[in-house]
Parts: structure tokens; C-alpha cells; sequence
């Protein structure tokens, strides 16, 4: 389920540093965004695609994704870190071996072929659960876009306790889905967990990561029947 334990074989790179960590997430977004995932308007033969990022370069690939005019969603957080010998509060990706983007498949797969010296960083994140296609791969993960629209909600606010978890780190009180129903993170489903000692709401990507809410009051939850 978790894919991201698995992406470090897939790369030939370490795990995403700060999984499981604390962090205080920002959209960083096309200029004509805001990260709000109102403003990912729906369009027809349109998909959120998955590009994987190697080496880390996740500033190069959305700055080349960026100049071809297709949308990008890149959830930030905050991280402390010394430079110098002084702590300090740097702005960060939240997956910083992906970028999200809104595309068409021939769109996004422009993006893929480019063989320029700047482009050998973006591939596609693939889906292994789906056969092989006619190039011998498997097709490239493709998130529904209500999916991504309760994604983008639970990782566009500026708490600071949302973070990436593992299966194990969820201890779900039932298997019932819910809404949450006030407060920031209103409007996003997922499944009720105690995380860390806390009450949140996890949001499955499926076939890529599992997100956690900040805290979040019983009175602020609703089963979705």
C-alpha cells in the first residue's frame, strides 16, 4: 500500500528524509494557483499524474514542468535545520521525490521523453498493479481527481503536525470512512486513526503514500454513510 518504502530501490536513492516527521505544510503551486485544490478545475481527459523525481532535483523538474505550461502541485513544510551552527526553519517538499501534476497522458508524456540535459530527471511513477503496456512498462499511477482534490486539502494548510505516516504508525479505530466536518481541515475524508497519541484522520493515496491530519476532535467528524 505504502509505495514510498519501496521507492529507495526503485531509484537507487534513500527514502524521502522527512517521512514521519513533523512538518508544516505549504502548496507550492504554478503562479496562477494557490494550492487550494478549488482552483485545480476539472477537465476532460485531463489526469493527476505521479512524476517521480531522481537525485532530488524536484526544483529543476517543476521549474521545466512549469515552462511547458502544464499544472503542478507540490505539497511544502517547514524543517529545522542547522546552517552555520544556527538552527533555522527551512521551506521544503513534503515528497521531494515527486511532483504532481494535472495533465493530459500526451502532455505528461512530453514531459517524460524529453532528452534534452535538463530533462533526464522526470520519469514516471508507475503502477504495478495494472499489466504491462505495449512499450513492456507498467502504466504510469494515475490519482483520480477526487482523490488528489482531498489530498491537496489535507496538505494545503499551515499546521504544523500533517505528516507522511507508515501502515504501521496507524492504529485505525474502525474501517468506516469519515468527513471532517469543521476547522481547517474541513471537507477532508479518510479514515479515523490514533497517531503519536493523537485522534487524526488518514488520507490513503493509494499506491503511493498515507497522509496524516493534525489532531482532530471527535465533534469535528462525521461517518460517511
Amino acid at each position: 500500500m505504502n509505495a514510498l518504502l519501496n521507492v529507495h530501490t526503485e531509484q537507487n536513492g534513500d527514502l524521502p528524509p522527512h517521512i514521519g516527521f513533523t512538518s508544516n505544510v505549504l502548496p507550492e503551486a504554478d503562479s496562477s494557483q494557490t494550492g487550494v485544490s478549488s482552483e485545480y478545475v476539472y477537465k476532460p481527459n485531463y489526469s493527476w499524474f505521479v512524476l517521480r523525481i531522481v537525485y532530488n532535483r524536484w526544483q529543476k523538474a517543476k521549474d521545466i514542468i512549469k515552462k511547458s505550461g502544464v499544472q503542478t502541485y507540490v505539497p511544502m513544510h517547514y524543517a529545522q535545520e542547522f546552517i552555520d551552527g544556527k538552527k533555522k526553519r527551512i521551506k521544503k517538499p513534503l515528497l521531494p521525490n515527486f511532483v504532481f501534476v494535472y495533465a493530459t497522458r500526451e502532455q505528461a508524456s512530453i514531459l517524460v521523453r524529453k532528452t534534452d540535459e535538463e530533462q533526464f530527471c522526470i520519469k514516471y511513477y508507475l503502477d504495478k498493479t495494472l499489466p504491462v503496456e505495449c512499450n513492456g512498462k507498467n502504466p504510469p499511477l494515475i490519482i483520480s481527481y477526487g482523490a488528489m482534490e482531498n489530498f491537496i486539502k489535507a496538505t494545503s494548510t499551515d499546521n504544523d503536525h500533517v505528516r507522511i505516516v507508515t501502515p504501521k504508525q496507524c492504529h485505525y479505530k474502525s474501517g468506516d470512512m469519515v468527513r471532517i466536518i469543521a476547522g481547517e481541515f474541513k471537507g477532508v475524508t479518510g479514515r479515523v486513526a490514533r497517531i503519536a497519541g493523537q485522534q487524526r484522520v488518514v488520507v490513503s493515496m493509494a499506491g503511493l503514500c498515507l497522509v496524516a491530519t493534525a489532531y482532530i476532535p471527535t465533534d469535528y467528524i462525521e461517518t460517511i454513510k
